[in-house]
């Protein structure tokens, strides 16, 4: 490879290295604390903040526009300025040089769009900031805390299950099973580095690093059985739907359940059809009608992906079924065409569709919302719990390590890599800073990598980071070596340059391979910590072989054959 295609690789490299890298810098060191904590609870919280925000400063403008309609806009309402724009240039009127309180809430109608803008702009910041918060450098539970859940073990289901009362030796193993699943299910919702371990006889306590988000932490309890299928009674359901119409106030009972009309079958039960509103909140949208008796369960299901529909776009699960669960629902499809099928998630009906023809293995589900659909699919492809999990309690927890001790641990990082830059420098003179640019290069890589695939970082990774930079010198001080070896013997800097690189190239190979090893076992077989650290150090090794192989080699070859030095600043003796 020429040394343009080699500079272009390095450039390419690196502008992918900044862009995975900017969210875990703009999250940590561009957003206000407050927006950090805000994007962080669960949607319920966001939608009453941006509904509560909206209000008052709803109230803040209409007392501004009764007190002087002339007035001009506030900076902080520039968000509203560009919706008044929006609908200026819809009603193609010439838009005001100066934007007034006036002119801004004339150009929205009403004090409903006026609400639902101002509310929409503080909704949609909020879960930006939430999605971003999934695509971030994460740190451990040891640095900056994180949730603890405590679970407790539903020992009634699993003798439901079972079909006796459990005895200590399943109870156990029933336990220990839901646990293995568990981390199984983390693992592949992206947490990295989580807790887990038993607490008493039924209790599983997880610890999750980062600020998790709750919704996104329940939806990974979910169990296959969670998932049903359920013929719908149209007859039925439209009489409930006119008879609540009719009479409102006999819709619920004293405890707030819904109230059972003496007019429906013993066969039927009644069920809430929900959907998906702008904050990805379930709501209630009416009540239906379905048989009690299950058509099909989630148990019977082998393979879950997530694609979109090829009309609407929208998310759907594509699931494969087992044979036995084929059979079944090829006789249910069979016996039951042209009526409405309900997908229940849980006691919820997500989807409903009209049976067009019989359906034996491959099943198609919609009515759910991306992220929903990705991680019922997830759960769908893991085992079912053997008993069912309560949440016994959950909570925050801080950083395990005292604010101190993090201080001292990070300070002894940055001296460290400073000494090991300021003795780059000295012992190596020119060559120093070619090494040195390479440790920078090498950090931000790594970050960058590890930001990529969202891993958490503890101090144990960090360490892992300055093992790594101590193996980065070892390759730069190898290959000089060499190349001092080769100007001794009288050759000249571009001959020696490339005799320096061939003959260390192997010898760097060995060693980082053999690491690497080392670190993909340790990431295999260890957990928690072992594993951070670990990951860390494998992301290290390719980063650093990289950036002393390739970058190093690059600087060194434009110096001695494009700048044409008469001599290598490699060494105080040469």
């Amino acid at each position: 490879m020429n040394k343009r295609a080699r500079l272009v690789v390095v450039l390419l490299v690196l502008a992918a290295g900044l862009f995975f890298l900017y969210p875990t810098f703009k999250w940590y060191f561009l957003v206000p604390q407050a927006q950090k904590e805000l994007a962080a609870g669960s949607r319920e919280q966001i939608k009453a903040y941006a509904r509560g925000r909206a209000a008052k400063e709803l109230t803040e403008l209409k007392a501004m526009v009764t007190k002087d309609p002339g007035a001009v806009m506030p900076a902080k309402y520039d968000f509203l300025i560009n919706v008044a724009k929006e609908n200026y240039k819809l009603e193609k009127t010439k838009i005001p040089a100066h934007w007034t309180v006036l002119d801004v809430l004339k150009s929205l109608g009403s004090e409903k769009n006026l609400f639902e803008s101002i509310e929409s702009h503080y909704r949609d910041q909020l879960l930006a900031l939430k999605d971003e918060s999934g695509k971030i450098l994460q740190l451990g539970l040891d640095l900056s805390g994180g949730m603890s859940i405590l679970l407790e073990a539903d020992m009634n289901s699993l003798e439901k299950r079972l079909g006796h009362p459990p005895t200590v030796e399943d109870q156990t193993q029933a336990v220990n099973r839901a646990m293995e699943i568990l981390n199984n299910r983390i693992d592949k919702f992206g947490v990295s580095e989580p807790q887990i371990r038993k607490q008493g006889t039924n209790g599983i306590l997880i610890e999750i690093p980062g600020a998790a988000d709750p919704d996104r932490v329940n939806s990974f309890l979910m169990g296959k059985g969670s998932l049903s299928f359920h013929i719908v009674d149209q007859e039925a359901s439209q009489k409930l739907a006119t008879f609540f119409n009719e009479h409102p106030g006999e819709m619920y009972n004293p405890d707030g359940t819904v109230k059972r009309p003496a007019f429906l079958d013993a066969g039927d039960v009644i069920r809430g059809y929900y959907t998906k509103d702008q904050y990805g909140i379930d709501q209630l949208k009416r009540y239906v009608v379905v048989k009690k008796e299950v058509g099909l369960d989630g148990s019977h299901i082998q393979e879950a992906t997530v694609g979109n529909h090829p009309i609407t776009g929208k998310p759907v699960v594509n699931f494969t079924l087992d044979p036995a669960g084929g059979e079944i629902f090829f006789k249910l499809t069979t016996a039951n065409k042209g009526k409405t099928l309900a997908v229940l998630l849980g006691d919820k009906v997500k989807s409903m569709a009209t049976i067009q023809e019989p359906i034996r293995s491959q099943v198609q589900m919609t009515g759910f919302g991306r992220k929903e659909a990705n991680d019922l699919a997830l759960v769908l492809r893991t085992a079912a719990m053997p008993v069912d999990l309560i949440v016994s309690s959950q909570q925050a927890v801080g950083a395990s390590l005292g604010e101190d001790s993090v201080k001292q641990g990070l300070n002894a990082i940055t001296l460290g890599f400073l000494l090991v830059i300021v003795f780059m420098l000295i012992y190596y003179l020119g060559g120093g800073i070619i090494a040195d640019i390479g440790l920078i290069l090498n950090l931000i890589f790594m970050m960058a990598i590890l930001s990529a695939f969202n891993l958490t970082l503890t101090l144990t990774s960090i360490a892992g980071v300055i093992l790594t930079v101590g193996m980065s010198v070892d390759a730069n001080v190898i290959i000089f070596e060499r190349i001092k070896e080769e100007l001794r013997l009288g050759k000249s800097p571009e001959a020696s340059v490339r005799a320096g690189f061939k003959k260390a190239f192997w010898t760097i190979m060995d060693a980082n391979v053999t690491t690497f090893i080392a670190a993909l076992v340790l990431s295999q077989m260890g957990t928690g910590l072992v594993q951070g650290f670990a990951n860390t150090l494998a992301v290290g090794i390719v980063s650093s072989m990289f950036t002393a192989l390739f970058v190093a080699h690059l600087m060194l070859d434009f110096l001695v054959e494009q700048v044409k030095v008469k001599k290598l600043s490699i060494s105080w003796r040469i």
